[in-house]
């Protein structure tokens, strides 16, 4: 059986580490393909709509349709896949007159949290050591 998604993360830096570990350890991660495309890890076929540099840049989500997705859609995609997340990723994607009114402001909040990720990941760093 393949997987239901495949989730792609910098395996380089300690933020995303930390996160992924946590969706790891979720029942549903078996239907998740998990791969690290950090600066150090092997280079990975992504497929002809994305590079590793625009892969490091946000977090990207591909489908078992092939379709790419990334930011808060791509959160919502892999919260839908994990039974105790799953009420968020329908949130998120929740449609009221043919919109998705919640996505857009998750959207927004990821993009404002993305100048933060370099400290954030520096202080998760120091914790662990």
């Amino acid at each position: 059986m393949g997987s239901d998604l495949t989730v792609y993360y910098d395996g380089g830096c300690p933020l995303c580490r930390a996160e992924i570990g946590h969706y790891r350890q979720c029942r549903g991660a078996e239907r998740i393909a998990f791969v690290d495309i950090g600066r150090t890890a092997p280079e990975v076929g992504l497929g002809p709509d994305l590079d590793r540099a625009g892969a490091l840049r946000r977090f990207h989500v591909r489908g078992a349709d092939g379709q790419l997705v990334s930011g808060a859609a791509a959160f919502a995609r892999l919260w839908r896949v994990l039974p105790h997340w799953h009420w968020l990723g329908r949130l998120l994607d929740l449609r009221v007159f043919g919109l998705r009114p919640l996505l857009p402001l998750a959207e927004a909040a990821y993009r404002l949290s993305l100048p933060l990720r370099p400290r954030l990941a520096r202080l998760i760093a120091r914790r662990h050591r």
